[in-house]
């Protein structure tokens, strides 16, 4: 049987494939399906060059298909991570790859009121609060989420470090980067970012309340 027709038409249907996939990307707009079908593409162009032992194509697509498969399931690990916080305790953990450590000094203010936002923080250890309300938040607490979403990009408070500690931080970029990858991070990040948003109207009402309550029972009879 003579192989080398055999490998000849596999090496054509090969190329004529990947001329496909080049096209086909052209036309996808987030990741999900772009790594789907890079991952399909590895898989032909490794069997279509099993036949002629192209050795070199095997190894490289070998290594593509292995990076495409650890990218599409981070982006899936981090879909199901954020739906996952919709439904149960609002921790944003999930972001945690994506961000940078910084070390915080007591005393160190980490950003201004009236400055432009341009990340988010979680805290990991340490305290801190906001100056104007006095509101501490606890380790695991994400600031700044919402001056993403605000129009002007401004910070509403200033943000003290009052006892040592570290945080992460996370730019809007990156965040909006994840956001056009993967439109389903979006809406559950959307989703996310409102539940928040509600919590903080909440906690606001709860202090307004017994200031109220504290007030009238500091009234002369």
């Amino acid at each position: 049987m003579d192989t080398s027709h055999i490998a000849e038409h596999a090496g054509t249907a090969g190329a004529l494939f990947a001329s496909v996939f080049v096209v086909a990307t052209t036309t996808m707009r987030t990741m999900i399906p772009l790594r789907v079908l890079g991952i399909c593409t590895n898989l032909v162009l490794i069997g279509t060059a099993i036949p002629s032992h192209n050795y070199l194509i095997i190894g490289v697509q070998s290594v593509v298909l292995v990076l495409n498969g650890y990218r599409l399931h981070q982006m899936l690990q981090l879909v199901r991570d954020v739906k996952k916080s919709v439904n149960s305790d609002l921790s944003m953990e999930w972001l945690k790859p994506f961000m940078t450590e910084r070390k915080c000094a007591a005393g160190e203010v980490l950003f201004y009121k009236d400055e432009k936002a341009e990340d988010m923080l979680y805290i990991v250890s340490g305290r801190f609060h906001l100056v104007e309300s006095g509101i501490e938040f606890p380790v695991g607490a994400i600031v700044g989420e919402l001056g993403m979403l605000s129009p002007s990009n401004m910070r509403t408070q200033t943000l003290e470090c009052i006892e040592a500690g570290t945080i992460l931080s996370v730019s809007y970029t990156k965040v909006e980067e994840l956001y056009v990858q993967n439109p389903a991070f979006g809406f559950y990040f959307l989703r996310l970012a409102s539940a928040r948003l509600f919590q903080n109207i909440d906690k606001l009402e709860q202090r307004l309340a017994e200031q109220t309550a504290a007030a009238a029972a500091a009234k002369p009879a």
